[in-house]
């Protein structure tokens, strides 16, 4: 910060002294230069003082703000002419600018036209010296019709996320029925004290496990759909969580998962503590999707290993596995929506192609990173580091 107001000084000083040169311009050629500039540009043109009273405007901002006269803009406050949604932008900013704080600054705001619509522009400031006075420079561009081009989209998405979800919803019921019915008749069969034809109830139970599979599929995708729709880095909640505490919650159910495929499931921890600010819901997803991609891709036999370290003030975790490794060519890919490197597992197990985009998609929001290594037949390590 001390470096940027040096700066400043310097650029400053540098100016008294170009304008103290003998052989230069005189003072009213530049003055008519500038005056060219500024009443011509196509742009809004405004020079302000410290305290935001506008002092000087060029004809783009009077078509602007739909005034006629300069006298209706000169001399009056530029918070007057603020949104009053935006008026602390100005005082923000602009304080920051008179302190040396910034060298100039740039920020879409709304401004109010004579009529009282709304002016969306982008607003551009900076500092210049006037002879002993301090003055700002500031520059107007309207964007509203871009402005309004975005907050039509936003609205169009809004109600197509609406919708989607009221979709997914409405399907998760029958899904859970028909889930239902078939445990329902696959304990009936089960359980039947007449022997149906020869043959026929190992086939109707294969059916109806098939059919449970389906299911589960489907509500799968419709959970990460959801999600999906719900992920905000506003809406986010965030504090201080003990990660070595989350994850031994989240694998309880996981070490059931692996002991019924044969595989070895441990959790490393350091002796210390590792804490970091996440939202334990959404980074558990995170913790989910990585587990049960590993136990989903190592055989019978194999091992996972989900470890937890302090790197350089970060937690580092890492989930690695012995399974069947990914090919250098899908590796790409692998963190895409709807990755076309979506693999069942080694024992049929469907994919969604979302759980990695979606893993990317939560510790992004976390401000964190995540990677992998891997080499086919060797295993596979996915990393994630979180400030």
């Amino acid at each position: 910060m001390e470096a940027l107001r040096e700066e400043n000084r310097r650029l400053r000083a540098g100016q008294v002294r170009a304008q103290a040169q003998p052989g230069q311009s005189d003072d009213r050629g530049q003055q008519a230069r500038f005056r060219t500039v500024f009443d011509n540009s196509p742009f809004g043109q405004q020079i302000i003082a410290s305290d935001l009273v506008i002092r000087q405007v060029n004809r783009a901002v009077l078509a602007m703000l739909e005034y006629d006269r300069p006298e209706d803009v000169v001399g009056h406050r530029m918070l007057e002419f603020a949104h009053p949604d935006h008026r602390d932008d100005w005082r923000f900013w602009q304080e920051r600018l008179w302190a040396h704080e910034l060298p100039s600054f740039t920020l879409e705001t709304c401004l109010v036209r004579a009529d009282g619509s709304p002016l969306w522009c982008q607003v551009t400031s900076i500092c210049f010296l006037d002879g002993d006075e301090e003055l700002g420079h500031t520059q107007l561009e309207d964007i509203s019709e871009r402005k309004t081009m975005e907050l039509s989209l936003k609205r169009l998405y809004d109600a197509q996320e609406t919708i989607l979800h009221l979709v997914m919803h409405d399907l998760k019921g029958p899904i859970g029925h028909i889930q239902l019915l078939t445990d329902l008749l696959e304990r009936q069969l089960n359980a039947a004290a007449v022997p149906l034809a020869a043959g026929s109830a190992p086939a109707a139970v294969k059916y109806l496990g098939l059919i449970r599979q389906a299911c589960a599929t489907t509500f799968k995708l419709l959970q990460d759909v959801l999600l999906l729709g719900s992920l905000d880095a506003n809406r986010l909640k965030k504090e201080p969580t003990d990660l070595g505490t989350l994850l031994e919650r989240r694998l309880a159910a996981h070490h059931l998962v692996a002991h019924e495929k044969g595989l070895a499931l441990a959790l490393d921890l350091p002796p210390l503590p590792v804490r970091a600010n996440l939202n334990a819901d959404a980074f558990g997803r995170v913790v989910d999707n990585l587990v049960s991609n590993a136990l989903k891709f190592t055989p019978a036999g194999g091992h996972v290993t989900v470890a937890l370290r302090e790197r350089e003030g970060r937690a580092l975790l890492s989930v690695r596995d012995t399974g069947i490794g990914i090919p250098a060519a899908l590796q790409a890919d692998l963190f895409e929506k709807f990755s076309l490197t979506a693999r069942p597992g080694v024992g049929g197990e469907a994919a969604t192609g979302l759980g990695l985009f979606i893993t990317r998609q939560i510790v992004q929001l976390h401000r964190g990173k995540v990677w992998v290594k891997s080499q086919e037949g060797a295993g596979t390590c996915f990393f994630v580091e979180l400030a």
